[in-house]
């Protein structure tokens, strides 16, 4: 049987949560799905889903095998897709999400040197920190920052974050300073999208470990808590993107450098490998290209 098709089968099963739902989307019946999985469970010697009434569930053989055939399915859409861009000259509308400091950072100078490369193309902007329905809001490719993917998402990885702990010289003066991640809970700390308790990681020395922090001031968006760490409010865990010009120019003071925040991974988030247009599979490559070269976002990748 075809690696391919029977890759492309297994990724549906997963995405589209039955083989029913996954025989549907590909216009193939059920019997052919069950075959195609028997046939991918041979090849990994080991069984891929755990099957119950009410759902599937990926197994550990599982996991490592959806990640395979996600490589394998891309590498394959690449190829298709290669000698018809070539001919063709890319046009089109993207619509693409990301939050607003990632944005104002470096994402919309990325887009504007995208379309340059690619002029008859037309990009859409939205900045929207809150996870969106790609398919009900019609966008087409979505940034997000985290290191808690969805299993069943798209998504193609295209950096890594560093992060940063940071308050005024004014505020430290007025509260004292934290030398140890403990210290925290005597501050009040500036947290992401809800109230109460928050847990910030860290490590050191090869020993990572999670604190719990609160403080009266909470957002989703990371630009909120800079503007409010300005402000004297408190201490907030910053984007080093963001931080590192306030760093620099001694408004905001890193705390603990020897204890390093976890950093988290950037990915563009799409709905479907299948027949995936030129223009997103053309702007996940730049964006990979970007990261990778731009020296101001380079300059934020700590070691």
């Amino acid at each position: 049987m075809d690696r391919i098709t029977a890759a492309e089968v297994f990724v549906a099963i997963v995405e589209r949560g039955s083989m029913i739902a996954a025989a549907e989307a590909l216009d193939m019946s059920r019997a052919m799905v069950t075959r195609y999985l028997a046939q991918m469970e041979q090849w990994a010697g080991a069984r891929l889903l755990h099957r119950t009434t009410r759902k599937l569930s990926l197994t550990d053989a599982g996991e490592r095998t959806l990640e395979r055939c996600r490589q394998m399915l891309a590498v394959a859409g690449e190829i298709d897709l290669v000698e018809a861009e070539a001919n063709v000259e890319l046009r089109g509308l993207l619509r693409i999400t990301c939050s607003q400091s990632l944005g104002q950072t470096t994402l919309a100078a990325a887009v504007t040197h995208y379309l340059r490369r690619y002029p008859q193309v037309a990009v859409d902007l939205q900045m929207n920190n809150r996870a969106v329905n790609l398919v009900e809001e019609r966008i087409d490719l979505a940034l997000r920052i985290t290191n808690e993917l969805d299993p069943n998402l798209i998504a193609r990885p295209l950096s890594r974050c560093a992060s940063v702990v940071c308050a005024t010289p004014a505020y430290l003066a007025a509260h004292g300073t934290p030398r140890q991640p403990q210290d925290l809970a005597l501050h009040n700390c500036l947290t992401y999208s809800y109230f109460g308790k928050s847990l910030w990681h860290f490590e050191h020395r090869g020993v990572q470990s999670a604190v719990a922090v609160s403080g009266n001031l909470s957002a989703n968006e990371s630009v909120v808590l800079l503007a409010g760490t300005l402000q004297g409010a408190g201490i907030s865990l910053q984007p080093y993107y963001s931080a590192a010009p306030l760093l620099a120019s001694g408004e905001l003071v890193e705390l603990m450098p020897e204890y390093r925040p976890q950093s988290m991974g950037i990915y563009g988030i799409y709905t479907s490998r299948r027949q995936l247009p030129a223009t997103l599979r053309t702007m996940l490559d730049f964006l990979v290209e970007w990261f990778a070269s731009d020296e101001k976002w380079l300059a934020t990748l700590r070691d």
